[in-house]
Order: structure tokens, then C-alpha cells, then sequence
């Protein structure tokens, strides 16, 4: 059975965590099926991510079983082939991905949907930063990510204290980009996904890169680099097909070229 379950469905590379009964906790063969799976998303066809969880979690973290196994790989080793390669083949992507948390989230499992582009989730979905419960710091991105999205305070708080956070309160302080009623979930996470592979996808790439630069710039700087990323969207194909739509007054037809 693979621990990843993948599909492309209209031009949307569609990522299913699969470990339903674990609460889709990683283990060693997860992690890299789900690497291989996100390699498999770099084709300019597939033009929006969207990652979620089967059953009831998005994903409860690292799998504590494989960590306290004598003969497993070790911590070093679990965060260096594992997670860290997640994320940044996740920040890497050059298109949105969409992380459609449908249950808890936990450790790793929170940081690798925070570290995603646009989140959404459930109304009874959870975050929780479960590292400190262990003795363990939070990893998987989880310290240079959360406080940027909701401040030095609130991350700090968080991650010592190990404190379950609804979805709704997450939506409150930024931690997410909206919440949606469960009954609704699925289809409106989905719709996301769909609207962005019908964007142009070049410029959204772009955009991408120009949020991850401006973590470390000061305003000059992004200013310039707003100039050159500007003037390489300008050249795109849909830059074009964008002014002439709106010139002829029709819908675009975007192809991300």
C-alpha cells in the first residue's frame, strides 16, 4: 500500500498523506515517498499543489515508534533525510502549494503545512507544536516559520508551552489563511486549488520567490528585486494574454508559460 497517495486532476497535483490509522504520523518510508511525490509535481502541467491527509489527521508529526526503535535511523537522520527535505522541496516548488489541514497537525506535521504556501482548514481541524511535551525543540522549519506569521510572542508561547490550538483561533492570529465549516471542507479547500492552476502560474511562482527573499531584506533591497522579478513577469506569455483579455473584455485564458 503506498503511504502517499497521489493524483493530477485538473492541471492540480492532488497529495494524500496515507497513513490513516497513525493519524498519518511519518515514518521513514512516508518521508520519502511523499520526496518523490513533491519531485513528481515539478512538471509545468501540474500547476498547483494541494496536500492533505486520508481519515481524520493531517498528520500527528514524527512516528515516536520509529524514533525509540534501537536499530532506526536516528534523530539526525530523521530530520536531515526526511523533514528538512520536505520542506524545502515544498518552499522550492515554483508554483502554490496548498496545504488542506482536515485534522490535527501536529510537530513536524503543523510546520510542513505551515511551511506551504496558502492553509486552509477544517473547522474541527487543530495545531499543535507538540515538541516540548517530549523535551524535543520544534524542527521542520517550525522556528524560522511561525514567528513570521504570527510574531515572536505568540510562537514562543506555543512552542514551549505545547498548547492544542483550534483551527479558528489559528485563522485569528495568522497562523492560517482561512477556515472552513467540515461539511464544506473538501470542496472549498478543493476549489482553491483549482482556482490558482487556472492562474498564471509564472507570476504566482514569482511571487513566491520575491515573499521567501523579502524574510531577510530590507526595503531598498525588495524594492529592487520587486524591479527585475516585475520586468520577468512582463515577458511572460500571460502577462500578454492578461492585457489582451482585459482589453477584448473576456475571461483570460491562463497556461502558465
Amino acid at each position: 500500500m503506498s503511504l502517499v497517495n497521489f493524483e493530477v486532476k485538473e492541471n492540480v497535483g492532488i497529495i494524500r498523506l496515507n497513513r490513516p490509522e497513525k493519524l498519518n504520523s511519518f515514518n521513514r518510508e512516508m518521508s520519502i515517498q511523499l520526496q518523490d511525490v513533491l519531485d513528481e509535481c515539478k512538471p509545468a502541467s501540474i500547476r498547483c499543489v494541494y496536500l492533505t491527509g486520508e481519515g481524520k489527521g493531517f498528520s500527528a508529526g514524527q512516528d515516536l515508534a520509529e524514533v525509540t526503535d534501537p536499530d532506526g535511523v536516528g534523530m539526525k537522520r530523521i530530520l536531515s533525510e526526511h523533514f528538512n527535505p520536505i520542506v524545502m522541496r515544498i518552499r522550492r516548488l515554483d508554483k502554490p502549494v496548498v496545504a488542506a489541514v482536515n485534522g490535527v497537525a501536529a510537530g513536524a506535521g503543523a510546520n510542513i503545512a505551515l511551511g506551504c504556501d496558502i492553509v486552509v482548514a477544517a473547522e474541527s481541524a487543530s495545531f499543535i507544536q507538540a515538541f516540548s511535551k517530549i523535551g524535543l525543540v520544534p524542527d521542520s522549519g517550525g522556528t524560522y516559520i511561525l514567528p513570521r506569521l504570527i510574531g515572536w510572542q505568540k510562537a514562543s508561547a506555543l512552542m514551549m508551552l505545547g498548547e492544542k490550538v483550534s483551527a479558528t483561533d489559528a485563522e485569528r492570529m495568522g497562523m492560517l489563511y482561512k477556515v472552513f465549516p467540515d461539511d464544506v471542507f473538501a470542496e472549498a479547500s478543493w476549489a482553491i486549488a483549482v482556482g490558482l492552476s487556472k492562474m498564471p502560474t509564472k507570476g504566482l511562482a514569482l511571487t513566491k520567490q520575491l515573499l521567501q527573499i523579502s524574510v531577510n531584506s530590507c526595503l531598498p533591497d525588495q524594492i529592487a528585486e520587486e524591479d527585475v522579478f516585475q520586468q520577468r513577469a512582463a515577458d511572460t506569455a500571460d502577462f500578454k494574454e492578461g492585457i489582451a483579455a482585459f482589453i477584448e473584455k473576456r475571461l483570460p485564458n491562463f497556461r502558465g508559460k
